[in-house]
């Protein structure tokens, strides 16, 4: 079973987070949405205090699938909103597509790169981050004391990383070196995303300008490939915005999760 936390009250929405990352990513805005949602986070597998990322033969995106709905099972939640950032954002696509959820909102989704060049790039950028969090461990807590360190550990993830707590920012960290063999794991075999999603379910894309893991050029082949989606551009923001404007962000995850099965309208507010 995955690691979570539950709290709040409304409808409920679930928050996954982005490869190498874990749960608390979402706290810089959880408390926010737990007003008017029930917020549900969870650790992927391999990542933050969930069971390791175990193969046995099967495709990495059928594991996550099938964890999710053993979530929704063990909660007692029947399609519920579902947000998911990077990684969390393909999988919060692949749970619309099955139908499994009522609304999906993403932010900088995973899937949407041209080639297996472009890919290699993204591969580069975890390879750097893993590489680089397992070299500080042992002057992490020196280091992210300051919030010059904590923004030049996160710069490749968002743009004001000196804003999260020291604390947060450490755990992060430990959490990206952790994930490693997961990471693998889900990166040597990356697809794109072409699934069709049913209009009837509101599917929101958000994109931050200054993206530097998933290129903001992705947005627009987002926008060809979901043409019935809600888009949003986040301005001045990386590719882990949670930090970097709760503001707008909370707006867009309220937004996104307000209406269950809003029929088939078209949206465009970018």
């Amino acid at each position: 079973m995955l690691a979570y936390e539950r709290f709040g009250s409304g409808e409920p929405l679930v928050l996954v987070h982005g490869i190498g990352h874990r749960r608390q990513a979402w706290y810089p805005i959880a408390d926010r949405l737990a007003e008017q949602r029930e917020v549900i986070l969870l650790d992927l597998p391999g990542h933050g205090e969930s069971p390791s990322l175990v193969k046995d033969g099967r495709p990495v995106q059928e594991i996550l699938r099938d964890d999710l709905i053993e979530l929704f099972d063990e909660l007692d939640i029947h399609r519920p909103h579902i947000a998911g950032n990077s990684l969390g954002g393909r999988i919060a696509l692949e749970a619309a597509a099955d139908d499994l959820v009522s609304s999906a909102t993403t932010l900088a989704p995973a899937g949407f790169w041209r080639n297996q060049v472009d890919f290699a790039y993204i591969r580069a950028v975890f390879t750097a981050l893993t590489g680089a969090a397992t070299l500080v461990q042992p002057v992490a807590p020196a280091l992210m004391r300051t919030a010059p360190g904590r923004a030049a550990a996160m710069g490749l993830l968002m743009t004001h990383g000196g804003r999260l707590t020291p604390e947060l920012a450490i755990g992060d960290l430990r959490g990206l070196v952790h994930a490693r063999p997961a990471l693998k794991t889900i990166i040597e075999g990356p697809s794109t995303f072409d699934r069709p999603i049913d209009p009837s379910i509101p599917v929101t894309v958000a994109w931050g300008t200054r993206d530097l893991v998933l290129l903001p050029y992705q947005a627009a082949r987002a926008r060809k490939a979901l043409p019935n989606a809600t888009h949003v551009t986040l301005p001045k923001c990386g590719h882990v915005p949670m930090i970097d404007d709760i503001d707008l962000v909370v707006d867009v995850l309220l937004e996104g999760s307000a209406h269950p099965r809003l029929g088939l309208a078209t949206y465009d507010v970018a």
